[in-house]
């Protein structure tokens, strides 16, 4: 099997192969921008990962991989568009460096792209279809279920945990499960694998969530407590909400209602109160819980240690991430 930093130059070998140098300029320019923009390309060499792990030729994934790719910084592209964010990964975000018109458009392009790489799978065709079109549906449902959560002050852990496996966790779960397909791998395989990425995919999030609070900003490449400055529904606030008492509870109310304040007095006013309520010990758990439930998963997976090393090796390093 291949390390993940080769399968990572043959995903952005790929990816340079695309050519987006087309009229009109202001439909394709965008989309050029967005994957040369960077990224950790976790879901695409997932995919040609599971490939491999499942005895497959990674080339028969390849196509599929970039459809992953290109689908998911589309959803990035219309997140910001709704959330009204300036940067992303330390550029201007698409509708702020053309317009609101040009980024909608654009990520139209990007999602039928993507659906135009994943019927070039050479293998199991209407399996890899229907996972990633039910896949693009279940971060639709996410994505509404986070909007919705903006206007509702009484969000539980269990919803939100709902929510972030739609929007997030699925797809980390569709690219191995389509890996494993593109390899011809057992139904009941296939199943599990997707299971042990959408497990990983919840640990991901919520370590997201963590690092935004507690992080280190040198290595997290942007300042902390962006979350609690915008009021976001994290794991980590709805347990607060749900835990504090008393002062805490109304010290939290007050920054939550805030109309006028200084960033960097409310961030530490609310970690504060976090840190009364033992919510970084309480996410930190979880995070593992989700961490230790996908493993477990994995090892259903009847392949020799040997093989699987390469893919635990990369969970751990998802694990052990500060940034």
């Amino acid at each position: 099997m291949h390390s993940y930093n080769d399968l990572l130059k043959i995903i952005n070998s790929e990816l340079n192969k695309l050519n987006f140098d087309k009229e009109p300029q202001n439909l394709y320019q965008p989309i050029n921008y967005v994957i040369k923009n960077g990224g950790k390309r976790i879901r695409p060499v997932l995919t040609l990962m599971s490939c491999e792990l499942f005895g497959g030729d990674y080339k028969n994934a390849v196509s599929s991989a970039l459809a992953i790719e290109i689908f998911h910084n589309f959803t990035l592209l219309h997140d910001d568009m709704m959330d009204n964010a300036d940067v992303r990964r330390g550029n201007p975000t698409v509708h702020i460096k053309w317009n609101d018109n040009i980024a909608l458009l654009s990520g139209d392009a990007m999602s039928i792209i993507a659906y135009k790489l994943i019927s070039e799978s050479p293998v199991n065709l209407t399996d890899i279809l229907n996972t990633f079109s039910n896949t693009a549906l279940n971060i639709c449902e996410g994505q509404q279920y986070d909007m919705d959560f903006e206007d509702n002050p009484d969000v539980s852990e269990e919803e939100y945990i709902k929510m972030i496996t739609l929007k997030t966790a699925v797809l980390l779960a569709c690219s191995l499960r389509i890996g494993a397909l593109s390899a011809n791998a057992k139904q009941e395989d296939c199943e599990n694998i997707y299971e042990f990425g959408k497990n990983l995919g919840t640990a991901f999030q919520l370590q997201d969530d963590f690092l935004d609070v507690y992080g280190d900003t040198n290595k997290f490449g942007k300042n902390i407590g962006g979350d609690i400055i915008l009021n976001k529904k994290t794991f980590l606030l709805i347990k607060a909400l749900k835990e504090a008492k008393g002062q805490d509870y109304q010290n939290l109310i007050h920054w939550i209602n805030a109309k006028d304040f200084n960033n960097q007095e409310k961030i530490n006013a609310v970690i504060t109160i976090f840190n009364n309520l033992n919510i970084k010990e309480y996410t930190l758990q979880n995070m593992e819980k989700y961490y230790n439930k996908a493993y477990e998963i994995f090892d259903k997976i009847p392949i020799e240690n040997e093989r699987k090393k390469v893919v635990i090796d990369f969970a751990e390093s998802l694990r052990r991430r500060d940034c």
